[in-house]
C-alpha cells in the first residue's frame, strides 16, 4: 500500500504537478454517524423547527419543495431492470426516471421528517423499494455518471428513513444489497472523464459507505475525491499548473492545457471546466460540499483542508461571473457560459456562515437564488437544508 502510494506521488511529480496521495485521506470514522449523508439529524432538526415556526427562508424553501413533483403522494415509480444512458442521455432508457424517482424519495424522506406525517415516509419506502427490486444494471457511455448521480440521492433518503422512521421497513436490507451490488461496483474506482463525473461518482461512494458502514469503500471513495478535488480547482499554491490525476498522464502543459479546456492562465478558483460551461462546473463543485459535508458528520472536518480552500475559491471565481461581471480575454478567450446551478447553499454555509470567511459575491448570489429547488439530477432543497443552518 505504501510502495503503491510512494508510486503514484513520484508519477505525479514527474509531470510537474502532485495530486494528493491517498494516504492523506481522511480515515472511515470508527462509527458512522447516522443520519449521515449530506445532512445531519442536528440540520434536520434546525429545518424543521424553523419551517414550523414560519420563518424565512425556510418556509419558503419548504413550501416550495412541497409544490413541486417530487413531494407528489401520488407518485407511481418507475423502475427498470437495466438503466441504459448514453452521451447527454441518449439514447434515455430510464435515465430520467431513475434520478428523479431517487431525488422523490429524498424530498419524501424530507417531508416526512419535518411534516411527521407518514405517508411521506411510506412513499419514500415504496419509491426505493420499487428500484430495489428491479434493477440489475446500469449500461451505455453514461452509466457511471448516471450511477453516481442515482446514487447520490437514494443513500440521502435511506438515511433519514432507516435513522428516524419508526415504522417498518422491511426491504431495507434488498435496498443496501442494491447499492452494494449494482451502484458501487459501477463508481467506486472512479473515472478519467472531465472532472465533475469522477465527483459525482465518489459523491455517491462515500455517500453509500456510509448507508453500508463500509468503511474501506469510504477510505477508497474518499482517497480518490481528495485527489480529483485537488486537480479541478486551481490554487496559485499548486504552483505554474493545476494539479493531475496520475493515471490520467497529463505530463506535458499541453496536455494539462487541452485538459483544461484549452485555458493557459490559471487563477485562483478557476476550474477544469470552466471554459466548457459553468454548468459541469456547479455539478462539480456542488459534489465538492456534499462529500465536505458529509465528511464533517462523520467527524473529519475538510473545510479547513485544501478542499474548503478550493471549494471557497471556486464558488467565488464563479459567483462574481453568475453575478454579470463580465470575463477578461485572458477567461476562455472572454467567452463563457453561465447557468451555474442551485450549488452554492451547502459550501456558503460551511464557509462564510461556520468557518467565518468573507464570501460576497458567494452570498449576494446564494441570497438572490433563494430558495433553492433542484437541478433534476442530484441536487435538491438546499436552502430548507443548509440556508444559514448552524447545526
Amino acid at each position: 500500500m505504501r510502495r503503491t502510494a510512494l508510486l503514484a506521488a513520484s508519477a505525479a511529480l514527474v509531470a510537474g504537478v502532485l495530486a494528493w496521495p491517498a494516504g492523506a485521506a481522511p480515515d472511515a470514522p470508527a462509527a458512522f454517524v447516522h443520519p449521515g449523508v449530506t445532512v445531519s439529524k442536528g440540520q434536520l432538526d434546525f429545518t424543521r423547527s424553523k419551517v414550523t415556526a414560519g420563518a424565512q427562508p425556510w418556509k419558503g424553501a419548504f413550501d416550495r419543495m412541497m409544490a413541486s413533483k417530487y413531494a407528489d403522494l401520488n407518485r407511481t415509480p418507475r423502475p427498470r431492470a437495466v438503466v441504459e444512458c448514453g452521451s447527454y442521455s441518449n439514447p434515455n432508457l430510464g435515465c430520467t426516471d431513475e434520478r428523479e424517482d431517487a431525488i422523490a424519495a429524498y424530498t419524501h424522506a424530507l417531508a416526512w421528517y419535518i411534516t411527521r406525517d407518514e405517508r411521506h415516509a411510506r412513499k419514500a419506502i415504496e419509491l426505493m423499494d420499487a428500484w430495489s427490486a428491479v434493477i440489475r444494471d446500469h449500461t451505455n457511455s453514461n452509466a457511471p455518471l448516471q450511477t453516481g448521480w442515482a446514487g447520490s440521492s437514494w443513500p440521502r433518503a435511506a438515511e433519514i428513513i432507516k435513522y428516524t422512521y419508526s415504522g417498518t421497513w422491511a426491504n431495507s436490507g434488498r435496498f443496501a444489497t442494491m447499492l452494494r451490488t449494482v451502484y458501487l461496483p459501477e463508481i467506486i474506482n472512479g473515472s478519467n472523464s472531465n472532472g465533475n463525473w469522477e465527483l459525482s461518482m465518489m459523491e455517491a461512494a462515500v455517500g453509500i459507505s456510509v448507508f453500508l458502514e463500509d468503511k474501506a469503500s469510504y477510505d477508497k471513495a474518499m482517497a480518490t475525491f481528495r485527489t480529483r478535488t485537488a486537480a479541478y480547482v486551481y490554487l496559485e499554491s499548486d504552483g505554474a499548473l493545476p494539479k493531475t490525476v496520475p493515471s490520467q498522464n497529463l505530463n506535458t502543459r499541453e496536455k494539462v492545457v487541452k485538459y483544461w479546456q484549452g485555458q493557459s492562465t490559471f487563477v485562483n478558483g478557476l476550474s477544469q471546466e470552466t471554459c466548457r460551461d459553468f454548468t459541469h462546473t456547479g455539478y462539480g463543485l456542488s459534489a465538492i460540499s456534499h462529500v465536505a459535508e458529509t465528511s464533517r458528520i462523520q467527524g473529519q472536518d475538510l473545510y479547513g483542508t485544501d478542499v474548503g480552500e478550493r471549494l471557497r475559491h471556486g464558488l467565488g471565481f464563479h459567483a462574481k461571473y453568475q453575478l454579470g461581471a463580465g470575463a477578461e480575454s485572458r477567461l476562455c478567450g472572454g467567452s463563457l457560459k453561465l447557468g451555474l446551478g442551485p450549488v452554492t447553499e451547502v459550501g456558503h454555509n460551511a464557509l462564510a456562515n461556520r468557518l467565518g470567511h468573507a464570501m460576497t459575491n458567494t452570498a449576494t448570489l446564494t441570497r438572490g437564488d433563494r430558495p433553492a429547488g433542484s437541478n433534476n439530477l442530484f441536487v435538491a432543497w438546499e436552502t430548507l437544508t443548509h440556508g444559514d443552518n448552524p447545526a
